[in-house]
């Protein structure tokens, strides 16, 4: 048995008698100071455990909040991503998932990779003109965002072209942009139609002849 132990449990011992003596009556000067000595005693045993833990506890839940700081701020940073990532034209997070596409050219470190991320852009600007269809006062929306699917198509292609002439990631593009972009001829008004529509011919003067 610890030492410690020992020492609370004599305490307790003397509490009880205590207890039994009867109302009114004080409890003997050599009984005050027994256990007067064994509350000295007690105290002192914790009080270097109590030094060591008040040393141990500011440390851990600093590394404590630190850790759910820092877990709070990832699982925010990756909402505001996930949320980001899908917003539409008209979406108030829409110019930040913009910025974040337009960073990513920047940093490019080549023609190549810079005109993969442009290309990229313009399948992203299809999946999004494919959302805003049908949805009631979108159509400028469905406008602006075809035109910004071409611009980005067009310089792509052409940054594509000057670095790998005549490479099959532009095939592999066009194909991939018609699958896209044709169905939703049905669904979109004329003059949306006649953008779509001419930007179809252009990819498919993209496509090397099989």
């Amino acid at each position: 048995m610890g030492r410690a132990r020992r020492s609370r449990e004599r305490v307790l011992e003397h509490l009880t008698e205590l207890r039994r003596l009867p109302l009114g009556g004080g409890p003997a000067p050599a009984f005050r100071e027994r256990l007067r000595a064994e509350l000295l005693s007690a105290q002192r045993l914790p009080e270097p455990v109590r030094a060591r833990r008040s040393h141990r506890r500011p440390g851990r839940r600093l590394s404590w909040l630190s850790q759910a700081a820092t877990f709070g701020l990832a699982a925010a940073m990756m909402l505001s991503a996930f949320v980001t990532y899908h917003a539409l034209p008209g979406d108030t997070l829409y110019p930040l998932k913009r910025a974040a596409e337009s960073t990513l050219v920047r940093l490019s470190t080549d023609d190549v990779q810079r005109a993969e991320r442009e290309l990229v852009s313009a399948k992203t600007r299809a999946a999004e003109v494919a959302q805003l269809l049908g949805s009631s006062g979108d159509g400028p929306l469905v406008t602006k965002t075809l035109k910004e699917m071409e611009d980005s198509t067009r310089s792509g292609i052409r940054r594509l072209e000057r670095a790998e002439p005549r490479s099959p990631k532009i095939n592999r593009f066009a194909r991939d942009q018609k699958t896209m972009v044709e169905p939703m001829l049905e669904r979109m008004d004329g003059d949306q139609q006649d953008k779509a529509t001419g930007y179809l011919d252009y990819i498919d003067g993209l496509v090397a002849p099989r």
